[in-house]
């Protein structure tokens, strides 16, 4: 009896593009956001750029837009139901579907938790989670419908550990909520071909540690202190995990958290 033929190996870098495909990314005008809308541009796919800011949005898609991209903009609140369905569906419309959503809209705050005030607790709550939970609710929707689709949650390391001496555990605690929430969709929507993972970074250069920077230097230089391979990550960091989850390359990949921190929580 002859062996079975070995399994063919398709071609590494193919596996990472993403033409004919569209992704959407909450908090795409600035950070991350930007960084992570950027390169799912670079490989191919069209990009729904969504934000509650339509200075930062327009910068972005001329960006993508002078480079050749197939890319549209839209305001939305990610914690207005109304809002995100209208944004899916004009995203099919406009785009021609909707292969990969990015939910990386997310705010934070500082305070001791005793003094903490309920509308910044609510507010967190909203954007990092309720805004995780429309997004990926009406996305799926259309992701069923096409026969799959990949969606990738922004959490946090500090979903993970204890933030010392960052005073935003309610931002801890939508984080972890959101961790929760990949792993379950994961295995809910499995069945669908949808993969559900999340990324966790660290400590990354945003506006708001530039503000932090700012604000508390000294506060600022020990953070850095506190990463193995001393540094703050960076746009590219993310780009590049993201691009990894919404390719086939990372097909076998669902209910998975990518820990992006330098080996902070390794410590």
């Amino acid at each position: 009896m002859s062996a079975a033929p070995a399994e063919s190996i398709r071609d590494v870098l193919i596996s990472f593009r993403l033409d004919g495909r569209t992704s959407l990314v909450t908090g795409a005008g600035r950070g991350l956001g930007r960084a992570m809308a950027l390169g799912l541009a670079q490989v191919g796919s069209r990009v729904m750029l969504v934000d509650v800011n339509p200075d930062d949005l327009t910068g972005v898609e001329g960006e993508i837009r002078n480079a050749g991209g197939q890319v549209a903009s839209t305001i939305v609140d990610v914690g207005d139901e109304e809002q995100v369905r209208t944004c899916m569906a004009e995203t099919v419309k406009r785009l021609g579907g909707l292969h990969v959503l990015v939910n990386n809209a997310g705010v934070t705050s500082r305070s001791p938790f005793e003094d903490l005030a309920l509308e910044d607790w609510e507010r967190a709550l909203r954007v990092n989670l309720t805004g995780t939970y429309l997004c990926s609710k009406y996305a799926a929707r259309v992701m069923m419908a096409q026969g799959g689709g990949s969606i990738i949650n922004l959490a946090s390391m500090s979903g993970l550990v204890g933030n010392r001496g960052g005073d935003n555990s309610h931002y801890c605690a939508t984080k972890g909520g959101v961790i929760a929430l990949t792993r379950s969709l994961a295995v809910e929507w499995a069945r669908h071909k949808i993969r559900v993972n999340a990324l966790a970074p660290g400590y990354c250069v945003t506006p708001m540690t530039d503000r932090l920077k700012q604000r508390d230097p000294a506060f600022y230089q020990e953070l850095i202190g506190r990463v193995p391979l001393g540094r703050f990550g960076t746009g590219q960091d993310l780009a590049a995990a993201v691009v990894y989850l919404a390719s086939d390359a990372s097909a076998y990949v669902s209910g998975s958290v990518l820990v992006i921190d330098a080996g902070y929580t390794a410590w």
